[in-house]
């Protein structure tokens, strides 16, 4: 199995850094949007499709940019949302990064499934602080729920530092922040069936 990591497209919390990252949810900036439209070039998608999202705002809408008039799955989940990378036993979550309340995933964002195979707790913090022990589990258990959909790829619009954690995790090589994917940059890692 095939899995496609893609970055989201730039925040309006990265344009005036550090100030920008106390930003609430922020959302794409307009040339990012226009960035998360070339993804439709880069990725062709079908009705076959499966599209995990990250459940922050600029994640949302580049999936929902790039998935424009493809009915495939897309589904949000806590699995993917943003981690601290490398990770910082002492760090903390800024508010560009905290996840969207489900309720309010559910409310705007009505067509999008929503991942209920996740513990309530990870709806209400996400991945970005856990223990490094706690979320080498929850990848491994993400995996083989993943591998149980049978696809031969599935597309995941994540984080830079998630991305690579992910990536790290699964090929066993150590990585640092050089390793990031630039905004709407991808990586494609085989994950033995």
């Amino acid at each position: 199995m095939e899995l496609i990591f893609i970055r989201h497209g730039q925040g309006e919390h990265t344009l005036a850094i550090p100030n920008s990252l106390h930003v609430k949810n922020p959302s794409l900036t307009a040339k990012r949007i226009r960035q998360a439209k070339l993804l439709r070039g880069k990725f062709t998608l079908t009705e076959e499709d499966i599209i995990f999202i990250s459940p922050l705002r600029r994640t949302l809408e580049t999936a929902l940019i790039w998935s424009l008039d493809v009915d495939c799955r897309k589904i949000v989940s806590p699995l993917v949302s943003p981690r601290i990378f490398p990770f910082h036993p002492n760090g903390k979550t800024l508010p560009c990064d905290i996840v969207i309340n489900l309720q309010t995933i559910k409310k705007e964002y009505p067509n999008l499934e929503i991942d209920m195979n996740v513990s309530p707790d990870l709806w209400s913090g996400g991945i970005n602080t856990m223990p490094e022990i706690d979320f080498n589990i929850i990848v491994q258990e993400f995996i083989a729920n993943l591998k149980s959909l049978n696809k031969d790829k599935i597309y995941i619009v994540s984080h830079d530092g998630t991305i690579t954690a992910y990536r790290q995790f699964i090929s066993g090589r150590s990585l640092s922040r050089k390793d990031f994917p630039d905004e709407t940059g991808w990586f494609q890692i085989n994950v033995d069936l």
